[in-house]
């Protein structure tokens, strides 16, 4: 049986895989607390998972101040990359790191896809664990 954070994990490494100039993905709580992470070795995932919840929370403001409506990711380009932030649902955040070339339409396209997978996975009750 495959645990939700195996499958949290499949499905952030398959965005990373459909998607070019990925390079590292988190899931994290809306408080900044990291739930789990498809990283390489340059992205300390604790790290991105408190500034997705920073870039969501500052976007969510900024929506909610100017009355643009809810918010539905942010994007930030920086000289060398991006770094993009979505809501899952209340109560959790996805972060993708990428370089220079990331395909963000294709980023966008590929997460409205995996958003509702993810939602699922961090709201259905694990199944009671037997003897």
């Amino acid at each position: 049986m495959t645990t939700r954070n195996a499958q949290l994990a499949t499905e952030m490494r398959e965005l990373r895989d459909r998607v070019v100039g990925v390079t590292d993905v988190v899931v994290a709580s809306v408080d900044g607390l990291l739930i789990t992470a498809e990283t390489d070795d340059t992205a300390d995932a604790e790290s991105l998972a408190a500034l997705t919840a920073a870039a969501v929370s500052l976007a969510h403001r900024a929506g909610a101040m100017t009355g643009k409506g809810l918010l539905h990711h942010s994007v930030s380009r920086f000289t060398d990359g991006y770094l993009v932030a979505h809501p899952v649902g209340d109560m959790a955040l996805i972060g993708v790191l990428g370089d220079p070339g990331l395909d963000i339409r294709r980023l966008q396209s590929e997460t409205q896809a995996t958003l509702p997978r993810l939602t699922t996975l961090l709201t259905t009750p694990d199944a009671p664990k037997g003897p």
